[in-house]
């Protein structure tokens, strides 16, 4: 099913069309709004007169996540407080989240992406669907949430935790469509089996997976042991939330609501634009966003980018799936993990040496992080008491900084290998292929 024929099936010349006439309405909003992109465009001897059509667009200058760290909490919002109402964030290499503020029409453009998704699934009025990412200043939870709700199926606010309870309600309920990461799927598949239960017995049928990388292998055993057909989708915070791109039933690529989000892959050294086809790193800009629209975002994502309509009927761009990232970022059970975070909170605590590790792993179907750390040679005891007592106080600090938990494995002076060149500090033992 296709929600919105009107911009899912758009011929290539209109698509450019509309988005060259908002990209001309947000380059005037953020250039009279937020004193940031004014600045940089002045530096650059640009006014919003200079931006006509689309292909102006490489005239503007990039936004990064550094800009959003220097401009916390507010100075990337176009929209005045009275015109917010709501705040998500996500997660950064500070102290500081990213703090997306979204006004009322934001909100209503998120719900028509989410709902756009969820048809390309097959989902329908029909149907009682499972929200199972966590609610709160993610924006997994309430995005799902209202994207079920436009488009007029049952939604069940799942959210997280609790996972036998939550597999009574999919059999009970008769829940047929679950919104969550794809290892809690995994979790799930085996929180079935251990209660003697089948994929018949819970009768799901769709599945929409995103907020963390995963693999075709996945999703195939995902497909297998719960009985579902599995989608992906793929968002950022900063950029909206889940809904950016979604596959459709015949999941050649991701397509690209490129009508409020306009795409561009450059190469991430040269910055220079790459053609259709060439991996390089995602750029978006947010051609509707009122709260804070970005310019030009580097999402640091590697991807390339299709043109051409699909077999379901869809003309929008899509994009490939996700082969790696221009940064250190780490995504972990949906969460932001950056090794400077890990780094920061270890050089804060004089027991530990500055040399660590951080092995990623997936076990038991979920993602897992263990830190690694090299205790100083006046701190390191036979005391077991001690030992345990400073890695909990490491383990504790490090769960209030990263928001997950995290493994920590006290390790003895010198035992790290150390490096003359850059440190490999990441051993990600996950298979992304």
């Amino acid at each position: 099913m296709i929600w919105n024929k009107n911009k899912e099936c758009m011929s290539r010349d209109e698509m450019s069309a509309l988005q060259g006439k908002r990209l001309n309405k947000l380059v005037n909003l953020v250039y009279h709004n937020v004193p940031f992109y004014r600045n940089k465009m002045q530096e650059m001897d640009l006014s919003p007169d200079d931006i006509q059509t689309i292909e102006d667009i490489v005239k503007l200058p990039f936004t990064t996540k550094q800009d959003l760290r220097d401009n916390y909490p507010y100075g990337l919002q176009a929209a005045p407080a009275s015109e917010i109402v709501r705040v998500h964030a996500s997660s950064g290499t500070t102290g500081n989240p990213t703090i997306v503020g979204y006004t009322r029409r934001d909100l209503s453009v998120w719900s028509e992406v989410m709902s756009r998704c969820l048809s390309a699934y097959g989902v329908t009025r029909n149907d009682t669907f499972s929200v199972s990412y966590g609610y709160g200043l993610f924006t997994g939870g309430l995005g799902a949430h209202y994207g079920v709700e436009n488009l007029g199926a049952t939604v069940i606010l799942a959210s997280t935790g609790n996972t036998e309870k939550h597999v009574r309600l999919i059999r009970d309920l008769g829940i047929t469509g679950i919104a969550c990461t794809p290892s809690y799927a995994l979790y799930l598949a085996e929180v079935v089996e251990r209660m003697g239960l089948t994929k018949k017995d819970i009768g799901l049928r769709i599945g929409a997976f995103g907020a963390e990388p995963w693999t075709e292998s996945m999703r195939k055993e995902i497909e297998e042991r719960l009985g579902l057909k599995g989608y992906n989708i793929y968002g950022l915070s900063e950029i909206m939330g889940p809904g950016v791109s979604y596959e459709c039933q015949e999941q050649h690529g991701s397509h690209i609501n490129e009508d409020h989000f306009y795409p561009e892959i450059i190469n991430p050294e040269t910055l220079e634009r790459l053609p259709n086809g060439e991996v390089g790193e995602l750029v978006f800009t947010t051609l509707t966003k009122e709260g804070m629209p970005l310019l030009r975002y580097r999402t640091k994502d590697l991807t390339s980018l299709m043109e051409g309509e699909c077999p379901c009927g869809r003309t929008n761009i899509r994009m490939s799936g996700i082969v790696g990232r221009s940064d250190d970022m780490l995504i972990i059970r949906g969460i932001n993990v950056f090794p400077s975070q890990v780094e920061s909170v270890i050089l804060d605590m004089p027991q530990f040496e500055p040399q660590y590790m951080l092995v990623v792993d997936r076990k038991n179907n979920l993602d897992s992080l263990q830190v690694q750390v090299e205790v100083r040679k006046d701190f390191f005891s036979d005391d077991m008491g001690r030992m345990l007592a400073m890695k909990k106080a490491l383990s504790d600090k490090l769960k209030s900084v990263l928001s997950i938990s995290a493994e920590v494995k006290l390790m003895e002076p010198n035992s790290i290998a150390r490096s003359e060149g850059k440190s490999k500090r990441v051993i990600d033992n996950r298979i992304l292929k």
